[in-house]
């Protein structure tokens, strides 16, 4: 049986859907995916044993400028693809209609959300068949339970396997311990304060343990640059691809983690990882799988999904915080001595016998 997969971003929710994939290949043998996904995490599908083709997308940059899209013959060459190759199914795991507008050009029954369903309930009206889902669960169930319905399976029991095999992004053996910080995230209320991860370092050091930061953009440099400036047991990564990332991850004895994708791989590459969540919900998108440890924040206005702070500081928080390097103020109920405490138990976990 061969099937499209439509699930186009983010990283999190792509690696939302592996174990979904993991329980396909388990129930229906010989079962083959095609992935449609956006270009700048294609590395990822392509990790799953089940995953035969991988068809990059880039929704995002063609957006910007449509006129040269259309002329540079990009989107041409996609709508031929999808139209000339041959599935028993589409399934739509995106549940968007910007991913359900794909289906239009694949000549195969199509299935995914109905529209109480679906994150853009007008993206079940290109569905042939729906399926219900409720979305008060976390992601991973969610596509573990739409690709049963699709596939004609139970869900198996327990906790989903993302399938990915760990050993093989290991270079070489690891010849001591360290901790990779994941300080970079998209919204600028889910940044764990600067300050904190700082203090957080200088703890590490103090128990011997090395810190790795790696880095995706300008920005996220300069803050790796400032949190290990000065520290002996702190190195700022080069620049690395996700592939880079992922052999930093598989050869981490932990990670610290704000609410990002990279915590998401982490969790497939089943590191264990400590996730620190102030204004989102754990419940619905947290690290998913075995040691994974998440802290979210009950101040009294978390979880507020909001990526702008709208909270004002009282007269007791701005006596007792620093309104510069403490913000958001939900961050101040994960301090950096709690979140060393459980990175610690984490750690110790980890060690063998």
């Amino acid at each position: 049986m061969r099937v499209l997969l439509i699930k186009t971003s983010s990283l999190g929710d792509v690696i939302h859907a592996l174990p979904a994939l993991t329980d396909a290949a388990r129930a229906v043998p010989g079962i083959q995916f095609d992935w449609v996904v956006e270009e700048g995490i294609a590395e990822i599908p392509s990790w799953h044993p089940a995953v035969a083709n991988v068809i990059p997308v880039a929704i995002r940059r063609w957006r910007k400028n449509l006129w040269q899209t259309l002329k540079n013959g990009e989107w041409r060459r996609l709508k031929q693809r999808l139209g000339s190759a041959e599935y028993d199914m589409v399934i739509d795991a995106q549940g968007l209609v910007k991913s359900a507008w794909l289906t239009r050009y694949v000549k195969a029954p199509i299935v995914g959300l109905d529209w109480a369903s679906a994150r853009e309930p007008l993206a079940s009206k290109f569905y042939d068949r729906h399926c219900t889902v409720s979305p008060e669960q976390h992601a991973v169930d969610r596509s573990r339970q739409l690709f049963a319905q699709a596939l004609g399976y139970a869900v198996p029991e327990g906790m989903g396997d993302y399938g990915l095999d760990r050993s093989r992004l290991l270079d070489a053996p690891v010849d001591k311990p360290f901790v990779l910080f994941l300080h970079g995230t998209t919204w600028a209320t889910k940044h764990w304060p600067e300050f904190y991860w700082r203090q957080l370092a200088e703890r590490m050091g103090a128990r011997g343990i090395e810190v790795r930061l790696p880095w995706g953009s300008a920005a996220e440099l300069a803050r790796a640059e400032r949190i290990a400036q000065g520290l002996d047991n702190a190195v700022v990564l080069p620049k690395l691809n996700l592939a880079g990332v992922a052999r930093q991850l598989a050869g981490a004895s932990a990670c610290v983690a704000v609410d990002t994708g990279l915590g998401h791989l982490a969790a497939a590459l089943d590191v264990p990882t400590l996730s620190l969540f102030g204004p989102t919900n754990p419940v619905l998108t947290g690290a998913y799988g075995k040691s994974q440890l998440h802290i979210a924040s009950d101040f009294p206005c978390a979880p507020c999904l909001q990526k702008k702070c709208t909270y004002r500081p009282t007269a007791d928080d701005q006596h007792r915080f620093d309104m510069n390097r403490e913000w958001p103020l939900c961050f101040t109920r994960l301090n950096p001595e709690r979140v060393a405490s459980q990175l610690g138990t984490l750690l110790l976990a980890k060690e063998p016998g």
